[in-house]
């Protein structure tokens, strides 16, 4: 049974993030997979102070939740990742969950990344796509340093207020369909 583990960067629960990432796991649910949401604004997740202690085979240092989903990512074939675009960024919350992926790179937990699928999940304000490029390219830059495939990308312009994306079907359609094609 496949595993799919959805990671909300978005710190508005129910908002347009929420619903496109609800939909692809509902989708995947749908074909047998078995499917979970990380809600990074309800953990508590430091910066990576680049202490490196991973790359000697150690705990991490930072005594924080990020410890409880590093197994959780490793146990997982597929990870959506869903963040809004923040001044052509990924919001601070799914940022700094992305720096903690140091703990990926070392040799001993490369294997634990390497070859897993992945899925972004992106909803913006602004309606013209060039706005979304610098997070696309910093999600293609990880995950080709990872190792980490990217299967789908969902990219919702023009949705600012929050569950503004129930009025766009096409959207909601989009993200159950990857959901479904991710099994």
């Amino acid at each position: 049974m496949k595993k799919v583990l959805g990671i909300l960067g978005s710190p508005r629960k129910h908002g347009n993030t929420h619903l496109l990432i609800a939909k692809v796991l509902e989708g995947a649910r749908e074909k047998g997979a078995q499917a979970e949401l990380v809600t990074l604004d309800a953990l508590q997740i430091h910066e990576c102070n680049g202490c490196h202690a991973c790359w000697r085979e150690k705990e991490c240092s930072k005594q924080d939740d990020m410890n409880t989903l590093y197994p959780k990512i490793a146990e997982s074939d597929v990870l959506i990742f869903g963040t809004p675009v923040y001044w052509y960024a990924p919001t601070a919350l799914m940022k700094a969950f992305i720096d903690r992926f140091v703990y990926f790179n070392c040799p001993a937990n490369r294997g634990k990344i390497q070859g897993k699928s992945a899925v972004l999940v992106i909803p913006f304000e602004e309606d013209d796509p060039e706005m979304v490029a610098p997070l696309l390219t910093f999600f293609d830059k990880c995950f080709q340093y990872l190792q980490v495939q990217c299967v789908a990308k969902l990219i919702a312009p023009g949705v600012t207020k929050k569950g503004e994306v129930r009025d766009r079907p096409e959207y909601l359609a989009e993200a159950f369909q990857i959901g479904q094609s991710l099994v």
